[in-house]
């Protein structure tokens, strides 16, 4: 029956992390590792749903090695072709131990039906021990056929163990070496070195050559090799190969074990390539402060305290029609509008210009924020992160200063409009005028024109009421003066009022576009950033 492999604590975890690690990837890791990393993980897949009871165990070697001949001696059946000077096995060769539930996993193994051969019960008496192993003669790793080549890398790389057949002339082999030993560091529990043709030498030059063996193999990275001289020929040490097969076929871990140590050398790979260091420091969105920071600059670029500023000044001078007292006024009509002087006529034409001449003149004011913000995020990433979160900040910059220049537009005040007290209090000082008036004119023709005003306004005859209608006169003209004034006092607190209502509406504004087209492209970069180096710790943990 077909089980399901129980991934030890931890390596779940590990592989849930290198899946995210995939996903992130793209765009920041190097092709070739991301390719890696998307055949381990299936391969990991596949293997994990396949059976737990067996243990595939691959001899590998050279042309030459007596690999075929020690597949033999180690079945005890003659079931794969041997030869001397040139490859004979050119397909993959199989011998289980127990093929309950080895089917789907000879499938995967992608092994021929022909080339598939159980041991039988009757022979199998004494070696119970190896009951659950699949063990693979591969072709020489070193053909020249590229068929058989391939096939020898795909089984080396899906092999739960992997037995290297080494032969005493040819034991430092550079196609050995460079491309298989040099990437087993770390792999030790699934590696084992079998010094083939051991008959061949004597015990002197025997013991020479595993010295020498295991010293080359440490300087490969290899810290404990297992080294087992054999000899297909006369069966020495043979036994001594199955007895170290059967402990890991016993101990149905050797799957679980290559997967780790596959783990082990892609994360060193990937840390290598992006140093974890203290890429977990950089945040994983922007703060408040930066925020804060970005609209300002913004702000500043768009000319928001010049609006401001401008509707403050507009407000106040456009009041002076409606507010101030009469008499100043029709003096100043003397002198040249400073409205006219300020070019401030049109109020909505002119603080359109102000957004419209800022979008355009200052766009670099813009770039120069929105780069400074990238910038102050990124300086401790990695480069590729940070060319990626830099590219995040820009990705929308050319339509940052036309949404800005829409937005403000929209909110650019109706300083034309006349505040409903400001008519009331034209109609109080006109009166007051229409007062100020009458009193000059009572006192007048009372003085010069006896008889021209009806008796009970007569001041001649009273000479106790002039000193009256003279003060009353004065004071009309004082109230006037006082109400003008107050409504200056007034007029300017709220002009002050309508310019932070106005710029905190525009900065409002600015504070939107900013969050939409630069904060949220970042943040989704930072929050990558941050998922990235997350997996790539959980995956070395």
């Amino acid at each position: 029956m077909t089980t399901v492999t129980p991934p030890r604590p931890g390596l779940a975890p590990r592989l849930t992390a290198l899946s995210k690690l995939v996903e992130l990837g793209p765009g920041r890791l190097d092709p070739k590792l991301m390719a890696e990393a998307e055949s381990l993980l299936r391969r990991a897949g596949d293997r994990l749903k396949l059976s737990s009871e067996h243990t595939v165990v691959a001899l590998a070697g050279g042309t030459g090695s007596g690999k075929s001949s020690l597949f033999n001696a180690v079945s005890g059946l003659e079931l794969s072709p041997t030869g001397v000077r040139r490859p004979t096995t050119a397909r993959t060769h199989a011998c289980v131990w127990g093929l309950e539930g080895a089917a789907p996993l000879l499938d995967w193994l992608q092994i021929q039906w022909r080339h598939r051969f159980a041991r039988a019960s009757a022979l199998d008496k004494g070696e119970s021990q190896l009951h659950g192993l699949i063990l693979l003669d591969l072709p020489d790793h070193d053909s020249i056929r590229a068929l058989t080549d391939n096939e020898a890398d795909r089984l080396i790389g899906r092999a739960d163990l992997v037995v290297w057949v080494l032969d005493p002339q040819k034991y430092a082999d550079a196609s050995t070496h460079r491309r298989y030993v040099t990437e087993l560091a770390g792999h030790e529990a699934v590696t084992v070195f079998a010094l083939n043709q051991a008959d061949r030498l004597s015990p002197e030059e025997l013991a020479e050559l595993v010295i020498d063996l295991n010293d080359l193999l440490r300087r490969e990275g290899v810290e404990h090799p297992t080294v087992v001289p054999t000899s297909a020929v006369t069966g020495r040490g043979v036994e001594s190969l199955k007895s170290v097969i059967a402990a890991a076929v016993s101990r149905r871990r050797a799957a679980i074990q290559k997967l780790e140590a596959d783990l082990r050398k892609l994360e060193q790979r990937m840390s290598a390539a992006m140093p974890v260091g203290e890429a977990l420091a950089v945040p994983a969105a922007v703060d408040e402060a930066r925020k804060m920071g970005l609209v300002d600059a913004l702000c500043d670029a768009v000319g928001v305290p010049a609006v401001g500023e401008a509707m403050e000044n507009i407000y106040v001078e456009r009041s002076n029609r409606w507010v101030g007292w009469p008499y100043p006024r029709w003096v100043d009509r003397l002198r040249p509008d400073p409205i006219r002087a300020l070019r401030l006529e049109d109020v909505s034409d002119e603080i359109r210009g102000i957004a419209t001449g800022t979008v355009s003149a200052q766009a670099a004011e813009v770039t120069n924020a929105v780069q400074a913000l990238a910038e102050g995020l990124s300086g401790a990433m990695h480069p590729v992160w940070r060319s990626a979160v830099h590219h995040a900040a820009r990705s929308q910059l050319g339509k940052v200063p036309s949404a800005l220049t829409k937005d403000l537009t929209e909110v650019a005040p109706q300083l034309d409009r006349v505040p409903g007290w400001w008519r009331l209090l034209k109609v109080w000082q006109y009166a007051l005028v229409a007062a100020f008036g009458f009193g000059l004119l009572w006192i007048t023709l009372g003085l010069l024109a006896p008889g021209a005003l009806p008796p009970a306004l007569e001041l001649m005859g009273d000479t106790a009421a002039l000193p009256w209608a003279a003060l009353m006169t004065v004071s009309v003209l004082g109230m006037g003066a006082l109400s003008g004034i107050a409504s200056r006092n007034f007029v300017e607190l709220g002009a002050s009022r309508e310019r932070e209502r106005l710029e905190r509406e525009m900065r409002r504004r600015v504070a939107g576009i900013a969050e939409k087209m630069v904060v949220e492209p970042v943040e989704r970069e930072l929050a990558r950033h941050h998922a990235f180096y997350t997996a790539l710790r959980g995956l070395s943990s």
